[in-house]
Protein backbone atom coordinates (compact mmCIF):
# COMPACT_ATOMS: atom_id res chain seq x y z
CA UNK A 1 0.00 0.00 0.00
CA UNK A 2 1.19 3.49 -1.30
CA UNK A 3 1.81 6.12 1.97
CA UNK A 4 0.63 8.85 1.97
CA UNK A 5 3.06 10.95 4.33
CA UNK A 6 4.98 12.33 1.57
CA UNK A 7 2.00 13.99 -0.17
CA UNK A 8 1.78 17.73 0.04
CA UNK A 9 -1.38 18.83 1.24
CA UNK A 10 -4.05 20.50 -0.77
CA UNK A 11 -3.42 24.65 -1.54
CA UNK A 12 -7.41 25.10 0.04
CA UNK A 13 -6.61 23.75 3.41
CA UNK A 14 -2.87 25.07 3.81
CA UNK A 15 -4.65 28.44 3.22
CA UNK A 16 -7.36 27.63 5.63
CA UNK A 17 -4.51 26.31 8.79
CA UNK A 18 -2.73 29.53 7.88
CA UNK A 19 -5.74 31.71 8.23
CA UNK A 20 -6.65 29.70 11.29
CA UNK A 21 -3.28 30.41 12.73
CA UNK A 22 -3.48 33.81 12.08
CA UNK A 23 -6.95 34.44 14.15
CA UNK A 24 -5.21 32.85 17.04
CA UNK A 25 -1.69 34.39 17.05
CA UNK A 26 -2.67 37.90 15.59
CA UNK A 27 -4.18 39.25 18.53
CA UNK A 28 -1.46 38.32 20.37
CA UNK A 29 1.25 40.17 18.01
CA UNK A 30 -1.12 43.24 18.38
CA UNK A 31 -0.13 42.96 22.04
CA UNK A 32 3.64 43.07 21.59
CA UNK A 33 3.28 46.15 19.25
CA UNK A 34 1.24 48.04 21.64
CA UNK A 35 3.76 47.87 24.65
CA UNK A 36 5.73 49.65 22.19
CA UNK A 37 3.50 52.48 21.14
CA UNK A 38 3.61 56.26 21.99
CA UNK A 39 0.00 56.34 23.03
CA UNK A 40 -0.61 55.58 26.30
CA UNK A 41 -4.71 56.39 26.58
CA UNK A 42 -6.10 54.34 24.07
CA UNK A 43 -5.14 51.29 21.64
CA UNK A 44 -4.89 53.15 18.11
CA UNK A 45 -3.59 51.83 14.57
CA UNK A 46 -1.32 51.93 13.61
CA UNK A 47 0.44 53.23 16.52
CA UNK A 48 1.25 57.40 16.26
CA UNK A 49 5.23 55.98 17.30
CA UNK A 50 6.84 53.42 18.74
CA UNK A 51 9.22 53.65 22.30
CA UNK A 52 10.56 51.60 25.08
CA UNK A 53 9.82 53.67 27.23
CA UNK A 54 6.91 51.57 28.69
CA UNK A 55 9.44 49.01 29.98
CA UNK A 56 10.91 51.58 32.45
CA UNK A 57 7.56 52.62 33.54
CA UNK A 58 6.80 49.10 34.36
CA UNK A 59 9.95 48.39 35.83
CA UNK A 60 9.39 50.79 38.46
CA UNK A 61 5.82 50.33 39.17
CA UNK A 62 5.38 48.36 42.70
CA UNK A 63 2.04 47.21 42.09
CA UNK A 64 3.40 45.31 39.21
CA UNK A 65 5.80 43.54 41.40
CA UNK A 66 3.30 42.56 43.67
CA UNK A 67 0.87 41.18 41.48
CA UNK A 68 4.27 39.35 40.08
CA UNK A 69 5.16 38.37 43.05
CA UNK A 70 1.75 37.00 44.71
CA UNK A 71 1.33 35.26 40.70
CA UNK A 72 4.96 32.93 41.15
CA UNK A 73 4.18 32.05 44.78
CA UNK A 74 0.57 30.86 44.40
CA UNK A 75 2.21 29.02 41.19
CA UNK A 76 4.97 27.55 42.37
CA UNK A 77 3.45 26.42 45.69
CA UNK A 78 0.16 24.87 43.62
CA UNK A 79 2.06 22.90 41.52
CA UNK A 80 4.14 21.92 44.22
CA UNK A 81 0.65 20.54 45.95
CA UNK A 82 -0.49 19.29 42.59
CA UNK A 83 2.95 16.92 41.97
CA UNK A 84 2.75 15.11 45.19
CA UNK A 85 -1.26 14.78 44.91
CA UNK A 86 -1.76 13.81 41.09
CA UNK A 87 1.54 11.51 41.71
CA UNK A 88 0.04 9.26 44.35
CA UNK A 89 -3.34 9.48 42.77
CA UNK A 90 -1.81 8.04 39.48
CA UNK A 91 -0.29 5.44 41.07
CA UNK A 92 -3.12 4.55 42.97
CA UNK A 93 -5.10 4.40 39.84
CA UNK A 94 -2.80 2.93 37.31
CA UNK A 95 -0.89 0.06 39.37
CA UNK A 96 -3.64 -1.20 41.89
CA UNK A 97 -7.59 -2.63 41.44
CA UNK A 98 -9.52 -1.63 44.02
CA UNK A 99 -13.90 -0.81 43.67
CA UNK A 100 -14.29 2.37 42.78
CA UNK A 101 -11.06 3.07 40.95
CA UNK A 102 -13.08 4.44 37.85
CA UNK A 103 -15.04 6.73 40.15
CA UNK A 104 -12.16 8.10 41.84
CA UNK A 105 -10.22 8.68 38.41
CA UNK A 106 -13.29 10.72 37.50
CA UNK A 107 -14.04 12.89 40.08
CA UNK A 108 -9.93 13.94 40.15
CA UNK A 109 -10.41 15.06 36.11
CA UNK A 110 -14.09 16.96 37.31
CA UNK A 111 -12.56 20.15 38.50
CA UNK A 112 -10.72 20.43 35.09
CA UNK A 113 -14.00 19.38 33.14
CA UNK A 114 -16.09 21.97 35.16
CA UNK A 115 -16.25 25.23 33.66
CA UNK A 116 -14.18 27.64 35.93
CA UNK A 117 -17.21 29.81 37.61
CA UNK A 118 -18.75 27.00 38.67
CA UNK A 119 -15.30 25.96 40.65
CA UNK A 120 -14.58 28.96 41.51
CA UNK A 121 -18.48 29.15 43.14
CA UNK A 122 -18.27 26.20 44.89
CA UNK A 123 -14.77 27.04 46.24
CA UNK A 124 -16.31 30.06 47.76
CA UNK A 125 -19.22 28.41 49.03
CA UNK A 126 -16.98 26.28 51.12
CA UNK A 127 -14.59 28.99 52.65
CA UNK A 128 -17.76 30.29 53.53
CA UNK A 129 -19.30 28.20 55.00
CA UNK A 130 -15.94 26.75 57.34
CA UNK A 131 -15.69 30.61 58.02
CA UNK A 132 -12.45 30.68 55.59
CA UNK A 133 -11.15 34.22 55.57
CA UNK A 134 -9.74 34.96 51.68
CA UNK A 135 -5.99 35.00 52.21
CA UNK A 136 -2.75 33.46 50.11
CA UNK A 137 -4.04 29.86 50.56
CA UNK A 138 -7.06 29.93 49.52
CA UNK A 139 -5.85 31.01 46.34
CA UNK A 140 -3.46 27.98 46.38
CA UNK A 141 -6.24 25.66 46.81
CA UNK A 142 -8.33 26.85 44.31
CA UNK A 143 -5.69 26.88 41.48
CA UNK A 144 -4.55 23.17 43.49
CA UNK A 145 -7.79 21.81 42.13
CA UNK A 146 -6.74 22.02 38.52
CA UNK A 147 -3.33 21.90 39.21
CA UNK A 148 -3.76 18.02 39.97
CA UNK A 149 -5.72 17.26 37.26
CA UNK A 150 -2.95 18.38 34.93
CA UNK A 151 -0.10 16.40 36.95
CA UNK A 152 -2.45 13.53 36.95
CA UNK A 153 -3.51 12.66 33.57
CA UNK A 154 0.29 13.30 32.42
CA UNK A 155 1.50 10.81 35.72
CA UNK A 156 -0.97 8.06 35.19
CA UNK A 157 -0.53 7.97 30.97
CA UNK A 158 3.07 7.45 31.94
CA UNK A 159 2.44 5.10 34.66
CA UNK A 160 0.14 3.15 32.25
CA UNK A 161 2.94 2.62 30.14
CA UNK A 162 5.66 1.52 31.94
CA UNK A 163 5.82 -2.15 32.69
CA UNK A 164 4.88 -3.67 36.23
CA UNK A 165 7.68 -6.67 36.03
CA UNK A 166 10.50 -3.72 36.47
CA UNK A 167 9.11 -2.93 39.63
CA UNK A 168 8.68 -6.59 40.35
CA UNK A 169 11.71 -7.46 39.38
CA UNK A 170 13.20 -4.18 41.78
CA UNK A 171 11.21 -5.94 45.03
CA UNK A 172 12.91 -9.72 44.08
CA UNK A 173 16.02 -8.21 44.08
CA UNK A 174 15.52 -6.93 47.64
CA UNK A 175 15.01 -3.27 46.84
CA UNK A 176 12.31 -1.39 49.44
CA UNK A 177 9.68 0.60 48.28
CA UNK A 178 11.25 3.89 48.43
CA UNK A 179 13.92 2.60 46.56
CA UNK A 180 12.33 1.00 44.20
CA UNK A 181 10.53 4.21 43.72
CA UNK A 182 13.67 6.46 43.61
CA UNK A 183 15.75 3.70 41.10
CA UNK A 184 12.95 2.22 38.86
CA UNK A 185 9.73 4.57 39.19
CA UNK A 186 11.00 7.89 38.92
CA UNK A 187 13.18 7.49 36.07
CA UNK A 188 10.47 6.47 33.98
CA UNK A 189 8.13 8.94 34.90
CA UNK A 190 10.34 12.07 35.35
CA UNK A 191 9.66 13.87 32.08
CA UNK A 192 5.64 13.39 32.37
CA UNK A 193 5.86 14.91 36.33
CA UNK A 194 8.30 17.79 35.00
CA UNK A 195 5.70 17.98 31.84
CA UNK A 196 2.76 18.14 34.04
CA UNK A 197 4.47 20.73 36.60
CA UNK A 198 5.28 23.37 34.17
CA UNK A 199 2.08 22.86 32.60
CA UNK A 200 0.22 23.26 35.88
CA UNK A 201 2.70 26.05 36.85
CA UNK A 202 1.79 27.86 33.28
CA UNK A 203 -2.10 27.44 34.21
CA UNK A 204 -1.77 28.69 37.63
CA UNK A 205 -0.02 31.77 36.89
CA UNK A 206 -2.62 32.80 34.20
CA UNK A 207 -5.74 31.74 35.85
CA UNK A 208 -8.76 34.50 36.25
CA UNK A 209 -12.03 33.10 36.98
CA UNK A 210 -11.11 30.69 39.71
CA UNK A 211 -8.54 33.59 40.96
CA UNK A 212 -11.61 36.24 41.03
CA UNK A 213 -13.89 33.80 43.81
CA UNK A 214 -11.25 32.98 46.04
CA UNK A 215 -8.97 36.06 46.39
CA UNK A 216 -10.48 38.62 48.16
CA UNK A 217 -8.65 42.12 47.96
CA UNK A 218 -5.52 40.13 46.65
CA UNK A 219 -4.33 40.94 42.96
CA UNK A 220 -2.61 38.19 40.93
CA UNK A 221 -1.40 39.60 37.62
CA UNK A 222 -4.38 38.59 35.30
CA UNK A 223 -6.37 40.32 38.23
CA UNK A 224 -3.87 43.10 38.07
CA UNK A 225 -4.02 43.59 34.21
CA UNK A 226 -8.16 43.35 34.47
CA UNK A 227 -8.57 46.39 36.70
CA UNK A 228 -5.64 48.31 34.98
CA UNK A 229 -7.76 47.91 31.43
CA UNK A 230 -10.49 50.50 32.87
CA UNK A 231 -7.95 53.00 33.73
CA UNK A 232 -7.64 55.90 30.94
CA UNK A 233 -3.77 56.43 31.72
CA UNK A 234 -0.58 54.14 30.90
CA UNK A 235 -2.09 51.20 28.97
CA UNK A 236 0.84 50.36 26.98
CA UNK A 237 2.00 48.96 31.05
CA UNK A 238 -0.89 46.36 30.55
CA UNK A 239 0.60 45.37 27.03
CA UNK A 240 4.54 45.30 28.54
CA UNK A 241 2.61 43.13 31.62
CA UNK A 242 0.53 40.91 29.42
CA UNK A 243 3.79 40.23 27.07
CA UNK A 244 5.53 38.84 29.85
CA UNK A 245 3.00 36.31 31.06
CA UNK A 246 2.37 35.08 27.17
CA UNK A 247 6.21 34.60 27.30
CA UNK A 248 6.18 33.14 31.16
CA UNK A 249 3.40 30.92 30.00
CA UNK A 250 4.99 29.96 26.68
CA UNK A 251 7.81 28.83 27.48
CA UNK A 252 6.89 25.87 29.81
CA UNK A 253 4.38 24.65 27.99
CA UNK A 254 6.69 24.38 24.56
CA UNK A 255 9.33 22.52 27.03
CA UNK A 256 6.61 20.36 28.27
CA UNK A 257 6.02 19.44 24.90
CA UNK A 258 9.48 18.87 24.14
CA UNK A 259 10.07 16.60 27.15
CA UNK A 260 6.49 14.26 26.26
CA UNK A 261 6.84 14.18 22.45
CA UNK A 262 8.75 10.63 22.48
CA UNK A 263 7.25 9.75 25.79
CA UNK A 264 6.38 6.15 24.01
CA UNK A 265 10.19 5.33 24.56
CA UNK A 266 9.62 3.59 27.79
CA UNK A 267 12.05 1.47 29.25
CA UNK A 268 10.20 -2.19 29.56
CA UNK A 269 6.78 -0.24 27.49
CA UNK A 270 5.14 -3.05 25.61
CA UNK A 271 6.63 -6.22 27.43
Amino acid sequence: MRSDRGQSAPLGLKIAAACGLLFLHLPILLIFVYAFTTEEKSFVWPPPGLTTQWFAVTWNRPDVWEALSLSIRVAAISTAIALVLGTLCAAAVSQTRFFGRETISLLVILPIALPGIITGIALRSAFALADIPFSFWTIVLGHATFCVVVVYNNAVARFRRTSGSMIEASMDLGADGFQTFRHVVLPNIATALLAGGMLAFALSFDEVIVTTFTAGQQQTVPIWMLEELIRPRQRPVTNVVAMVVVLVTLLPILFAYYLTRDGDQIAGSGK
